[in-house]
């Protein structure tokens, strides 16, 4: 069974994130490569989580709220 994944780890340097088992930088038991591999947060930001795969969803939203603001006009006339 996986490990649950850290959103936040303390200190993501520390660690090598390539696997399930989660080493230390001085051992890398799986032999994935001579470098760790980095958390994503330390690649991409602490809002990493929050950004990606909900990125449709989120570009979807404005058109809802503009039929808000004109509920008597279709969609295809507020577009031209």
């Amino acid at each position: 069974m996986a490990k649950k994944f850290p959103i936040h780890p303390a200190n993501p340097e520390r660690i090598c994130w390539g696997c399930d088992k989660y080493c230390s930088i001085d051992s890398l038991a799986c032999g994935n490569g001579s470098d760790r591999t980095q958390h994503p947060a330390e690649l991409f930001g602490d809002d990493w989580a929050e950004w990606g795969l909900d990125a449709n969803a989120a570009s979807e939203a404005p058109e809802a709220t503009d039929s808000a603001l004109a509920p008597g006009v279709p969609a295809a006339a507020r577009r031209s």
